[in-house]
């Protein structure tokens, strides 16, 4: 096969991130062991959970529209984060590019503060 061609997946040998995960060499150099979580923006995707988390106990515990606020108000604030880190950065925050990952987040996060200010108390 030339440079060119595609190769077919079963004459694409397999490749491991083990060994950079466990802080062996990679190209003759030694790696630094991976500390938990390995980014900034996995700390705040951790952060964002947690925060996700309470809002939705907060639910649970009756006050659905103080919950489904702070829930709307995080997704907001993660694709601010979202786009100010880089791509090295951003850790479990980037799972597509940069404007879509942030487009969705900040769409969703306002939809859900809208809603929840905008729909009426009902009579009990």
């Amino acid at each position: 096969m030339t440079d060119g061609e595609i190769r077919p997946p079963e004459d694409v040998p397999p490749v491991s991130a083990e060994s950079l995960v466990d802080g062996e060499l990679r190209d003759g150099e030694a790696v630094e062991e991976r500390s938990y979580p390995s980014t900034i923006g996995g700390a705040f995707y951790l952060l964002f959970l947690a925060v996700v988390v309470v809002a939705l106990v907060v639910v649970v515990l009756g006050s659905w529209r103080t919950g489904i606020r702070v829930f709307g108000g995080v997704l907001v604030v993660a694709a601010a984060v979202r786009l100010v880190l880089g791509p090295r950065d951003a850790g479990m925050l980037a799972v597509r590019s940069k404007a879509v990952d942030a487009g969705l987040l900040a769409s969703v996060g306002t939809a859900l503060v809208v809603l929840a200010s905008s729909i009426p108390d009902q009579p009990d």
